[in-house]
């Protein structure tokens, strides 16, 4: 069936290359004189005017006529109107399913793609290397890892395995659904690798949050004579800032440098953002400064710097510049602005900031923007207010907005409060441990030590296993790990050598371990000791031993520095005269002189 659109087109007023009368009376073909037209038309409105003008003169079922209008029609503006076209066409060959199957998924039409696909093999044609590399590209912008495997197989089936284009989307397509192991396999086996196929691969390995392979992977690409591009640099800057490797991350930037991409705005807020996460603040800073054309995400990106390094009135003034020059902010800058707020303990300014996103700005908070304010209150001991918030919300809160307030009942003792919000919790997401240990904590401080085995027996019941804490420090250009406890390490004998000789400093200079929030059915000396190997402390001990007098230490934790920890590491920077900077999960602790930046507010 014609659409009555372009039906109603065919007596609007004809173009100017269509006025003359030759299209009807010449010798020529018709059908000659429109396929030339279709071939040189790209105007929208000229298509649908040429489109009409075909219907007057009968030619509408012509084969070849459909297909080029077809072949013309392929935009986003105009898929359906393509697609209508293709489903008239009598056997379209395996070129023009092609077409289709491509225009579907380069214009996000995925589903779409993907069922052209189905019925392509419906029709008893081949699919063939043109056809792969889009069908799996809508796979992977489905996240239909099952549809992406068959599809493999489908290209097995077909000889296509081997081609350079299909093997590289085969890759892509696996890192994007999460199969980062299958990609690799499918890499491996390629008989050549360019650009493209060494791009997706680190780009999987870092999204997929496998940070030390990604910066292994781009070694191994620089090693193939194979140049990187700028995806594979913001990969190897996303890496870098996770695992805190400012060393490698400095290499990364100055190779920016050498070839000119750190004039890209996303390269720079790239470099910004890892030297932010790997404790520079005043690196990232500079290239914020010296950064050209910067726009609303790089801005976001330098407020979310000053916010996690607990600088919250730096991150408003920068936000006030922002807005000074014309910039919009959008939603991630409202995130990066509120959750500066709490980190700073800025309950009034942060609310303003709540208030204005919306009635100044136009902007309707989302699920993080309750929880930066939840956060905010929380902090500020304002219990009631952010459970107020949190039932007037017009969404469904997640676990983790409730977690935040649970958080909040720890650190101001509400055991009344916490157990209710336990409660919800735990049937939101009955695995996540956290939930469990910020419970504890509280019964702990209460010496409600029945509450907490009974706690304990849960978790065991529900098989919830405690996340271990992990520390990284980067040293030599190398990444060290550490877990509570840990002694498979190369230099443990000298680590806890020097730990105990620390620990005997420590308590010269009045540290007294907090033991309450150890096991109660241990002897204290085995929880004193616990505490002394948490995985921040050996890691720290690595640090000191191995790095010249004076290098500041940083350390990346995957969990919440505990507060004993946070009372050793303040004394301890002040017996070895030396800078520790921690990463939590939370934010930044600067520790100097025997203080910490966060002024024992996180």
């Amino acid at each position: 069936m014609i659409p009555d659109r372009l039906i109603s087109l065919s007596s609007s007023k004809a173009l100017p290359f269509l006025t003359y009368k030759s299209v009807s009376s010449s010798s020529n073909s018709p059908r000659s004189h429109f396929l030339s037209f279709l071939q040189s038309c790209s105007h929208p409105s000229h298509l649908k005017q040429l489109h009409a003008k075909i219907i007057t003169e009968g030619l509408q079922c012509s084969p070849s006529i459909l297909t080029a209008a077809t072949l013309s029609y392929i935009s986003i503006s105009f898929l359906n109107s393509a697609l209508h076209l293709f489903r008239i066409i009598p056997n379209p060959c395996p070129f023009l399913w092609n077409v289709m199957i491509r225009s579907s998924s380069t214009h996000g039409q995925f589903h779409l793609s993907l069922l052209l696909y189905s019925n392509l093999l419906s029709s008893h044609l081949s699919p063939d290397n043109f056809t792969f590399p889009f069908a799996l590209k809508s796979c992977a912008g489905l996240n239909n890892l099952k549809q992406g495997r068959q599809l493999h197989q489908h290209s097995i089936c077909f000889g296509c395995h081997q081609d350079l284009f299909v093997d590289a989307a085969l890759v892509d397509m696996y890192c994007k659904c999460g199969d980062v192991n299958t990609a690799r396999q499918v890499f491996d086996r390629m008989p050549k690798r360019d650009l493209v196929s060494y791009t997706s691969m680190i780009s999987g390995y870092a999204h997929n949050g496998y940070s030390i392979e990604t910066l292994d992977f781009f070694s191994l690409m620089q090693n193939s004579d194979v140049k990187a591009n700028r995806v594979g640099l913001l990969s190897v800057f996303l890496a870098c800032g996770r695992l805190g490797a400012l060393r490698k991350g400095e290499c990364f930037h100055s190779y920016a440098i050498q070839t000119g991409f750190l004039e890209d705005i996303l390269v720079a807020t790239a470099a910004l953002d890892m030297y932010a996460k790997c404790g520079s603040l005043v690196m990232a800073k500079l290239i914020f400064d010296t950064a050209n054309c910067k726009d609303v995400v790089c801005w976001s990106a330098m407020i979310a710097s000053y916010g996690y390094h607990g600088l919250g009135n730096d991150a408003i003034n920068t936000f006030n510049q922002m807005v000074e020059i014309g910039l919009k902010p959008n939603h991630a800058t409202f995130t990066s602005l509120l959750s500066a707020c709490s980190h700073s303990g800025l309950l009034e300014e942060g609310k303003r900031c709540f208030t204005s996103m919306q009635l100044k700005y136009g902007i309707s908070p989302k699920l993080n923007h309750y929880a930066c304010m939840v956060d905010i209150f929380g902090r500020a001991g304002k219990l009631q207010e952010a459970q107020e918030l949190i039932e007037q919300m017009p969404m469904e809160p997640d676990s983790s907005l409730w977690g935040s307030l649970l958080g909040a009942c720890q650190i101001h003792g509400d055991l009344e409060l916490g157990e209710k919000i336990a409660d919800r919790i735990m049937k939101l997401d009955p695995q996540n441990s956290g939930y469990y240990v910020l419970l504890s904590n509280i019964y702990a401080a209460r010496s409600r030590w029945t509450d907490v085995e009974k706690l304990r027996k849960k978790m065991s019941g529900r098989r919830v296993n405690k996340e271990q804490g992990i520390s990284l420090i980067e040293f030599n250009h190398q990444i060290y790990k550490f877990g509570m406890g840990e002694r498979s390490h190369s230099q443990s004998r000298e680590i806890y050598s020097y730990l105990e000789k620390l620990s005997v400093l420590m308590k010269q200079l009045g540290y007294v371990p907090l033991l309450e929030f150890s096991l109660h059915d241990v002897e204290d000396e085995n929880k004193e000791m616990a505490l002394s190997y948490h995985s921040e402390r050996l890691a720290i001990a690595f640090g000191l031993i191995n790095m010249n007098p004076g290098t500041p230490i940083r350390i990346v934790k995957n969990l919440r520095v505990c507060r004993d920890c946070h009372n050793a590491i303040k004394i301890i920077s002040q017996i070895v005269d030396r800078v520790i900077i921690i990463r939590d999960m939370n934010r930044f602790h600067h520790f100097e002189n025997g203080l910490c930046s966060c002024g024992d507010y996180w």
